[in-house]
């Protein structure tokens, strides 16, 4: 740099070459540059935000440690949030090892009955799910995701695949993948509860086989073949346990209580969504299928099973506009439920008759704020939810039509650090984990009563 000093001297020397003066101009111009660079860095530092790919992330860590909710575009958390781990984070070579931990409060306007953890009409505060993580990135081109479930007195494999990425993007995933069904990972669901597509297998199903992921021009489009479920793990009681089949985080068809049922054997999924803008609104449209063959079991004759969804998703700002219209088909000939339009599934170490076929249309509307007003608060997502089970079936006890099964939830997401917390009201005439009524189900739902859940979960991601 040319200072004052310098240049006064510079004044008195002797007159310099012509070789002499080409050299400190390119001196100069030198020194010119990189001052230039120092201050395009500076300035890059100031003013940058925090961005990553999105895979199964929806929240990101910024360079002051605390995260940026972003929203996914295609898929990885009730569990509704996934993380991209900060490259500060814990490594073994190419692999981040992460996990979370989460509790629940508990209240609702019912008597807790035998079956899921519903908690109580007085309040209770217990355990949701402590969870491990690993991320495989080599290079990036070898990739793979773990992640293993315990619960309170059971425990399973929610993640387990190793995949490729292409140069553009492209990806293979072999092993426990989610299936490419509906707008997203969790259907059109913000909330901790999910929509009623969750509980029939439709959104967040993780199943064994190969998935593919691509993008065409304003197209993202995917293919997955799947010879089974996720399998079952380890039950309240061991592997002997009357829902051992069930021990599982996604709900499939299962061996029932009694030993006979019925399982996923060999299934094809296929989605596509558009990519597209109108009225100044960003939109992805899209639609997917299903088709499945079911395997009976304890003397069951075998079955099959096929789905279509068709959905469309809306942005405009920090809104976000989610609907969702699919239908099911579970073909089976008999059950030990009384009839062939039930069958039993299961997940969480529970299983219960399910109507067979049905529609099932879904909505949420949501917003998110970034807060820059308070240190110690990054983000709050408020959502609205609505969903229903339409079922085609008929109770034999009472030859009269099943009753739908509707979940209506209202609630806020609150980002803070590394914590991710869920408040929310859940209403519902016809869910297993809102209500006491045993017979508020997704199959008869005889009582069909309408009866609220307030849940708080504290996850801390780590």
């Amino acid at each position: 740099m040319v200072t004052c000093v310098g240049l006064a001297n510079s004044l008195f020397a002797a007159e310099p070459t012509v070789e002499e003066l080409q050299e400190q101009i390119r001196q100069l111009q030198i020194q010119l540059q990189e001052a230039q660079a120092q201050l395009a860095q500076k300035q890059i530092a100031a003013d940058a935000k925090p961005v990553a790919p999105l895979d199964e992330a929806a929240i990101l860590q910024d360079e002051t440690g605390n995260p940026a909710q972003v929203q996914e575009s295609l898929e990885d958390a009730p569990e509704k949030v996934f993380y991209i781990f900060d490259p500060n984070d814990f490594k073994v070579g190419p692999v981040t090892v992460g996990g979370a931990i989460r509790a629940n409060y508990i209240y609702g306007d019912y008597v807790g009955t035998n079956g899921p953890s519903r908690g109580s009409d007085g309040g209770n505060f217990e355990l949701d799910t402590f969870r491990i993580n690993l991320d495989l990135d080599y290079e990036d081109w070898l990739i793979g995701k773990l992640e293993y479930r315990w619960y309170d007195g059971y425990s399973f494999m929610h993640t387990l695949w190793l995949g490729y990425r292409f140069e553009d993007g492209t990806e293979i995933q072999a092993g426990i993948n989610r299936i490419p069904f509906g707008p997203g990972p969790y259907g059109i669901s913000n909330s901790w509860f999910f929509d009623q597509h969750y509980y029939i297998g439709l959104s967040d199903n993780m199943d064994t086989g190969v998935k593919l992921t691509t993008e065409v021009g304003d197209w993202s489009l995917d293919a997955g073949i799947y010879a089974c479920g996720e399998g079952s793990w380890l039950g309240p009681d061991g592997p002997n346990n009357a829902y051992a089949d069930s021990a599982r985080y996604s709900y499939d068809p299962v061996k029932a209580a009694y030993g006979r049922g019925y399982q996923k054997d060999g299934q094809l999924n296929l989605r596509g969504i558009y990519h597209t803008q109108y009225l100044g609104l960003e939109a992805d449209l899209g639609g997917s299928a299903m088709l499945g063959h079911l395997n009976g079991t304890g003397g069951y004759e075998d079955g099959s099973m096929y789905a279509l969804s068709g959905f469309a998703v809306h942005r405009l700002g920090n809104w976000t506009l989610q609907a969702q219209l699919s239908y099911y088909n579970y073909s089976i000939d008999k059950n030990g439920l009384g009839d062939n339009e039930l069958i039993p599934m299961g997940a969480y170490a529970y299983e219960e008759g399910v109507a067979t076929e049905g529609l099932v249309p879904a909505i949420s509307l949501s917003y998110f704020y970034e807060v820059d007003q308070l240190e110690w608060l990054d983000s709050v997502t408020p959502y609205i939810e609505y969903s229903n089970i339409i079922k085609f079936g008929h109770d034999d006890a009472t030859n009269q039509p099943f009753k739908n099964s509707a979940l209506a939830t209202v609630g806020a997401a609150w980002a803070a650090g590394r914590w991710y917390i869920y408040t929310e009201t859940a209403f519902s005439d016809g869910n297993y984990f809102v209500g006491g009524n045993p017979y508020t189900n997704f199959g008869a739902n005889q009582n069909q009563t309408w009866e609220y859940r307030i849940n708080i979960n504290f996850g801390y991601y780590f």
